[in-house]
């Protein structure tokens, strides 16, 4: 507390002054009060897994509400359903409608990439739209069976089993690969581990994409070039190999005019779209009027005889039960989890991602545990009902966004026309060209390689762009699993560099404040002469501790010489400020032990500033601060320094 005295004569002030100086009370740095270990492991766990509190509501409640309340929280549909109405009505019917229109051509060609049969895609985009409907949190996602799922699925079945020559076991293993799949997304919601998915960055997974995009393309030359011998195998080597060996006797030209003119529709559909966000429709409908037209024209010609291929016969009628062509048993069971795991993994990813994306435009919150048990479940439900895996489609949530959707009836709706479709609409399928059906994914899966978000990733963060380019060209000249595989190792090894070797910063005083920065990015911040400022950018565990204290002890060294070849005096105070330090363990504390030791040998003091709440509770069960005494413990580097300075003064007289 600074005395206060009366005014008096002109000498006061500065008498005053000293005064307020011999009398300032030092704030010391606190130990935060013990909770006991049970309290500590609650916090934890609340903190890791229920950091978003979903009981809050539950508070407070009667019995019955809260009844109510867990019902409503495995069916959402049950909350907004009461406050529905025609107007919302009106635009989910429209949105349903035209996302109808665009997945019925889709899934008969994503089909194809998962080497089913196209009416596969088409249960795949009854059922669990209509599970995901009661249980999804999100208002505008639409879904189905995307791009990159169908060829992951596809390609991995494709590697245990050929789907020419066993078709019963590999849709069997595709079944298989769909529950398990639903298992884990599941299992993820419900033991709430969805932060798991937040280990594929965003990089990785604009890479991947990109990359499964260019090898989705280029499977399409079979149906757009109508050639009949195609390599299995995904790489782009294999694919041009195989494009160019059958360029003399297997390409067919009156396949290539109707994939190169639809092609050329279907893009020119998608730029009017972009130009013109009221003509959104434009391009949503476009997929299912060149299938009509092109199929009327095949019909017609009969270019079937001239060497056009076709889809032939989709089977009429909703989907059956296949509960009991699921491989609970046998040697393909480990490889149905595997494969499930992955595929699941990646469709989580895309759909969760998706949710969020549209939730942030239109200012709503999804709970992101919420939406992994249903996908899950509808994944479950889908594999007992002859679905494969199916997620959330980015260009058809697109479309349904623009279509003006208000809540999941949109996703009712597309899936009463695809039963509608299926029931009575599928023979008129029987003349669909295959090269219109290369030519809608190829325009489709386009949208995936996104270059500005590459661009962006090089300008942010080179390792990002590291991670892209690795999956991007692991899918591209190896295969999706191995880019898969290179995108997470990336992710991972950039995740261990952060934590192994954290960034550490020399600081400096700003002029005519008490504020102390980087001096690499403030270079008019002033060393103070005798006293080095280190601050740690990083938590200090077993994984770093080492590095942070030789890297403390490097700066010390490089300093030292600089002072003495200035003129300047030698470091006797290395100060480290702690407060990006946000935990520690008794590795962290067992290298600040030995730095402090060595510096004591030096004759140099360790001065500790502003560590937090558990830093400092674990550096009080240490004893560490004991050791280095308490009074050498402070509040912030301003008071460090301003402690330091007198010693210091004392020292160099």
């Amino acid at each position: 507390m600074a005395r206060t005295n009366p005014p008096d004569g002109g000498g006061s002030g500065s008498r005053r002054t000293s005064d307020d100086e011999s009398t300032h009370v030092r704030q010391r740095v606190l130990a935060p009060p013990k909770t006991g270990l049970l309290k500590d492991f609650k916090s934890v766990v609340q903190e890791t897994f229920f950091h978003d509190a979903p009981l809050r509501e539950f508070k407070g409640q009667t019995k019955s509400k809260q009844v109510l309340l867990g019902i409503q929280a495995v069916f959402p549909i049950i909350g907004w359903a009461r406050e529905y109405n025609l107007r919302k009505l009106r635009g989910d019917v429209i949105s349903g409608l035209t996302i109808a229109s665009l997945c019925i051509p889709q899934d008969i060609g994503y089909a194809k990439l998962a080497n089913l049969d196209p009416k596969y895609g088409l249960y795949s985009s009854f059922v669990p739209p209509l599970v995901y409907a009661g249980m999804g949190s999100s208002r505008d996602i639409a879904i189905g069976p995307v791009a990159v799922v169908s060829l992951l699925l596809g390609t991995l079945c494709q590697a245990v089993i050929d789907p020419n020559d066993n078709p019963a076991d590999y849709l069997r293993l595709a079944f298989t690969a769909t529950f398990f799949a639903g298992i884990f997304e599941a299992g993820l919601g419900f033991l709430r581990l969805g932060f798991l998915i937040d280990f594929l960055s965003h990089a990785a997974v604009v890479g991947f994409m990109g990359g499964a995009a260019i090898t989705i393309a280029l499977q399409q030359l079979k149906g757009f070039l109508g050639i009949k011998k195609f390599t299995k195998k995904t790489d782009i080597v294999s694919v041009m190999n195989s494009v160019f060996g059958a360029a003399r006797h297997g390409w067919n030209w009156q396949t290539i005019v109707i994939g190169a003119s639809f092609l050329t529709f279907l893009l020119v559909a998608k730029f009017i779209g972009k130009r013109n966000k009221k003509l959104f429709w434009v391009p949503a409908i476009a997929p299912l009027i060149s299938v009509i037209i092109s199929t009327f024209f095949v019909f017609i010609t009969r270019a079937d005889k001239e060497g056009v291929q076709i889809v032939k016969h989709i089977d009429q009628g909703i989907n059956p039960i296949s509960a009991h062509k699921i491989f609970f048993s046998g040697k393909y069971l480990a490889d149905g989890i595997r494969i499930g795991g992955i595929a699941g993994m990646v469709a989580l990813t895309e759909a969760v991602a998706i949710a969020r994306t549209f939730a942030a435009m239109k200012d709503y919150q999804i709970d992101g545990n919420k939406e992994m048990i249903a996908l899950g479940t509808m994944n479950v439900v889908g594999s007992l009902t002859s679905c494969y895996i199916a997620t959330g489609s980015f260009s058809r949530s697109a479309v349904n966004y623009m279509a003006g959707v208000h809540t999941a009836v949109s996703n009712i709706v597309m899936a009463i026309v695809v039963a509608l479709t299926l029931e009575f609409i599928t023979p008129l399928f029987k003349y669909t060209p295959n090269a219109i059906l290369a030519a809608i994914i190829i325009s489709a899966v386009l949208g995936l390689i996104d270059i500005d978000a590459a661009i962006l990733i090089w300008k942010i963060d080179k390792l990002d762009f590291l991670a892209c380019m690795g999956a991007f060209f692991g899918v591209v000249f190896v295969s999706v699993e191995i880019g898969l595989l290179i995108s997470v190792v990336i992710s991972f090894a950039k995740i261990l560099l952060q934590v192994t070797r954290p960034r550490t910063a020399i600081l400096g005083k700003l002029p005519n404040t008490n504020v102390y920065r980087n001096t690499l990015q403030y270079p008019d911040a002033a060393k103070i002469p005798g006293i080095l400022i280190i601050r740690v950018d990083s938590a200090i565990y077993f994984s770093n501790s080492n590095y942070i204290r030789e890297r403390a002890s490097r700066w010390l060294r490089e300093e030292q010489e600089n002072a003495k070849a200035d003129g300047m005096p030698s470091i006797k105070f290395v100060i480290i400020e702690m407060s990006p330090v946000t935990d520690i363990d008794t590795s962290g504390i067992h290298s600040i032990e030995e730095l402090h030791k060595s510096l004591e040998k030096q004759h140099i003091q360790l001065i500790l500033a502003n560590p937090g709440p558990v830093v400092t509770e674990k550096l009080f069960a240490s004893q560490f601060a004991e050791e280095i005494g308490e009074e050498n413990i402070f509040l912030s580097v301003s008071d460090a320094v301003a402690a330091c300075s007198p010693k210091l003064a004392e020292q160099q007289a």
